[in-house]
C-alpha cells in the first residue's frame, strides 16, 4: 500500500521509499525512513496535500510525493 492511500487518522509504518536522488535524500532528511511510524493527521483542498505527523513534527506531501512511499 502507498503512503497516498492511507485514510485520516491512521497510523502506518514506511516500509520502503521508491524516490529517487534529491527526493529520496530530502524523504530522509524529514525521518521517512524504514519502520517509522506515520500518522495522516488531515488532507488539504483538492485533497492534493496531505498533513502527516513523522517523529514528532507536521510535514505536507503532495500527492505524486506520498505515492513513492511504500507503507504497512
Amino acid at each position: 500500500m502507498k503512503l497516498i492511500d492511507v485514510g485520516v487518522g491512521e497510523i502506518v509504518k514506511v516500509e520502503k521509499n521508491t524516490a529517487h536522488n534529491y527526493l529520496k535524500e530530502r524523504f530522509l532528511a524529514l525521518g521517512l525512513t524504514k519502520g517509522a511510524d506515520v500518522e495522516v493527521l488531515r488532507k488539504g483542498p483538492k485533497n492534493n496535500l496531505t498533513v502527516y505527523r513523522i517523529r514528532g513534527a507536521m510535514i505536507a506531501l503532495r500527492n505524486e510525493e506520498s505515492s513513492l512511499i511504500e507503507v504497512l
